[in-house]
């Protein structure tokens, strides 16, 4: 299955009206909201289209006649129609902006929640930057959409069919004149709907391409200094800046180019108006009450109509950030856990066994190809080759941070697949080359994911963690278990950020314990410390240990060579390193 958005996103976009109803899914629960926000608009769109009438009747009765203090009541009763106009205007915008927000609360969660039963493949294959586009910007769009804009165009297209339905019943052929400039505009609307869209979409993703450049930079940016390779990225954040501007520019020509032909619209319908209705009056057939009127009305029909063309290119932004939301939420992991009833299981004593597997990523490179082995409890394992050789790969897969492409790994001799995410957890330890720590403290990191200890006192861990041999590490922090974590890491040192991946793992005593370069970025002295630590694990603990420093892996029980999608046993320390030294090389 591929994983990239972009590539996914390009086969999956969908028609206006397809978009509409995948919609609908959002507004469940909001819907008692919604109908109210649709009758205050409805009314106060009544409420409008009334006035017109009442200004005609005024003028032919009483302005016309000079009778100013006979139409006081009347303009009375106006002001109090409007003041109910300004009271539902009031209403649907409250009931909309709470209906928009509380949409954009959910829909987000949803995304993040998503995003968190995706695979490592998924992460992989998509930015950073680009994903916290989708789930902030995209989904502000869809915000917009249902607090502002949906009821107002609702209440434009109930204006705008009120008002013409008022021209065709006073006048029918004045009335159908007036509204021909609209109907060459509904043409020309439905004709460019499309390429809004499509500009809109592309304005989109070149901002999420945008934002991961600036991630990419930042996260980065020790490296960009220490290398002085700030004109690098500033030339790749201004290849992107300028990819965006002209993306944004073409989807804001898009989205402004129906106002000026909606203005003309409206302009050359009010002509026909006047210019006919003053014919009209001469020849006896219109009072200048029903001229006014007429005026009116034309302008409730096109200044919607104005407003459509704007609210249309809002209708395009949301529908275009939905589509770019919806190819996250329509994402399946296929890493589904197999019913343990009927699966495949083995007769073996070996913690991990590989039958027949074979594994390949997207890009059609083959890293293993038709390998069998097993790994026996208690013993310690070398995984070793050359840089791309598929030495990370092979203990993903014991991990199941991807499943094999062909073939079955089997766990305590049953498929893998059948375990949860949460039994796989107590298992295995996987302690990585580049540690990933989360804000709060050491403590709380150490206990990351692990809730047999999250409710112990502090003196209850303190006995958890000298019975494990790891007190000397804690020590290695000033403050202790209470020291200061910050997701970027920077008041520690690289060294004791990988302490504390150690403890996280260590106090797991997982049956499997993989090392992937654990050691590259601490001291020899901590190094010998830790391997004490390791021998106090359970005997039963099996070890898998990646590493190109051969002094790590000159106990290891088994060593095992890996190139070129096979895994041949190196026997010795001298044979492995003859293996390193020969010409095979990763392609």
């Amino acid at each position: 299955m591929n994983y990239e958005l972009n590539a996914t996103e390009n086969k999956n976009t969908q028609s206006t009206w397809a978009a509409v109803r995948s919609l609908s899914p959002l507004l469940v629960g909001e819907m008692s909201a919604l109908m109210f926000a649709v009758v205050a608009t409805l009314l106060n769109s009544g409420i409008t289209l009334a006035a017109p009438l009442l200004i005609a009747y005024i003028v032919d009765t009483y302005i016309i006649k000079l009778q100013f203090m006979g139409m006081l009541p009347y303009a009375a009763l106006l002001l109090g129609i409007y003041l109910v106009g300004f009271v539902t205007s009031y209403l649907q915008t409250r009931l909309m902006g709470g209906v928009g927000r509380r949409l954009l609360f959910r829909l987000q969660g949803t995304i993040f929640a998503k995003l968190q039963e995706l695979p490592v493949a998924f992460f992989y294959a998509n930015k950073t930057g680009d994903l916290i586009s989708r789930i902030n910007s995209d989904t502000d769009k869809l915000n917009q959409f249902f607090s502002r804009t949906l009821v107002q165009f609702i209440g434009s297209l109930a204006s705008m069919v009120g008002a013409a339905i008022f021209l065709v019943a006073l006048h029918p052929v004045l009335g159908l004149a007036s509204l021909a400039p609209a109907a060459v505009i509904f043409v020309f609307t439905v004709s460019v709907s499309a390429w809004v869209k499509r500009a809109n979409a592309e304005s989109l993703k070149t901002t999420g391409n945008l934002s991961a450049e600036v991630a990419e930079s930042l996260q980065n940016f020790k490296v960009v200094v220490a290398f002085n390779r700030r004109d690098f990225f500033r030339e790749r954040f201004s290849v992107a800046n300028e990819h965006n501007f002209r993306a944004a520019l073409k989807a804001g020509i898009a989205n402004m180019v129906l106002v000026p032909a909606y203005t003309l619209a409206a302009n050359a319908a009010q002509l026909i108006v006047l210019a006919y209705g003053m014919y009209l009056i001469t020849m006896g057939d219109f009072t200048l009450g029903l001229l006014v009127s007429f005026i009116s009305y034309v302008t409730s029909v096109y200044n919607p109509l104005r407003q459509l063309a704007g609210l249309w290119a809002d209708f395009q932004q949301a529908l275009a950030g939905w589509d770019r939301i919806s190819v996250i939420l329509q994402m399946k992991n296929r890493m589904t856990i197999l019913p343990e009833a009927g699966a495949a299981t083995i007769d073996t004593d070996a913690v991990v066994t590989f039958k027949d597997v074979s594994f390949s990523y997207t890009t059609g490179k083959v890293v293993l190809e038709d390998i069998t082995l097993e790994l026996l409890p208690g013993r310690t394992y070398a995984l070793v080759g050359p840089t791309g050789g598929g030495k990370t790969t092979t203990a993903s897969l014991m991990a199941r941070l991807y499943d094999p492409t062909e073939g079955i790994v089997y766990l305590s001799g049953r498929d893998i697949r059948t375990y949860s995410v949460a039994e796989r957890a107590v298992k295995i330890g996987f302690i990585l080359q580049d540690p990933i720590l989360f804000s709060g403290t050491v403590k709380d990191n150490i206990l990351y994911g692990n809730p047999q200890y999250q409710n112990l006192s502090v003196s209850e861990l303190e006995t958890v963690i000298a019975e494990a041999g790891l007190t000397e590490l804690v020590k290695s922090f000033d403050g202790g278990l209470s020291s200061t974590v910050v997701t970027s890491g920077d008041a520690l040192s690289l060294g004791q950020k990988q302490l504390i991946t150690f403890m996280r793992a260590l106090l797991r005593k997982p049956e499997l314990l993989i090392l992937d370069e654990a050691t590259a970025n601490i001291d020899t002295v901590t190094e010998k410390l830790l391997e004490t630590i390791i021998a106090k694990l359970p005997i039963t603990t099996t070890k898998v240990i990646i590493a190109h420093r051969l002094s790590t892996i000159e106990d290891a029980d088994e060593i095992f060579f890996i190139n070129d999608g096979a895994i041949v046993k190196a026997g010795s320390m001298e044979q492995a390193v003859a293996l390193l030294r020969s010409d095979k090389r990763s392609s």
